[in-house]
């Protein structure tokens, strides 16, 4: 991997990207979808989250935040990542009504079985792909990025349309996480 893509700065914001393995459709569906907020709005109050821009797309997650404690960035959205894949992956396997149950599951395992580092199932890709917000300027395109994904994929018309997103926030409305930190866009 790169040495561009890691936390280097503990205090600083950071973009980050991350995919279900084989950018499976994991999050068509809304139940899978509530796991990652309720887990953002847990590590917001509890582990010193602060987060500035999110979207849940199908198969990958968009996020600016920062860790405001002690712990790293990495550490923080390791942690994060780990807990929503352990809750997905459980929810999936249990779910008899998943049609793709097996599909998901199979893949989860073999994945797994490549890894070092992983016990049984490998829900994300390994890489996050950080990338350090140094100016106004990188965080205002990284925020438009973000809330314009589901427009490009046409699943919307305008941002705040899209439920799964800080655009809410953006336009004024209470999203579906707690605090965002809406920063003045240029």
């Amino acid at each position: 991997m790169s040495r561009n893509y890691r936390f280097h700065n503990p205090n600083a914001p950071y973009f980050v990207s991350f995919a279900v393995v084989e950018w499976l459709r994991i999050f068509d569906q809304d139940k899978y979808k509530d796991i990652l907020v309720d887990n953002l709005n847990y590590c917001q109050q509890n582990k010193g989250m602060e987060i500035y821009a999110w979207v849940i797309m199908p198969t990958h997650v968009h996020l600016v935040f920062r860790s405001t404690t002690e712990v790293t960035p990495g550490k923080l959205l390791g942690e994060f990542k780990t807990h929503t894949s352990k809750k997905i992956v459980k929810l999936i396997n249990k779910d008899n009504g998943e049609q793709n149950r097996k599909l998901f599951m199979d893949t989860f395992k073999r994945h797994g079985e490549y890894r070092s580092n992983v016990k049984y199932f490998q829900f994300w890709q390994q890489n996050n792909m950080p990338i350090e917000l140094w100016s106004n300027k990188v965080i205002t395109q990284k925020i438009n990025y973000i809330h314009n994904n589901p427009i490009k994929k046409g699943m919307v018309l305008n941002p705040e349309d899209y439920k799964y997103s800080s655009a809410v926030d953006y336009s004024g409305e209470k999203g579906l996480i707690n605090d965002v930190v809406v920063v003045p866009l240029l």
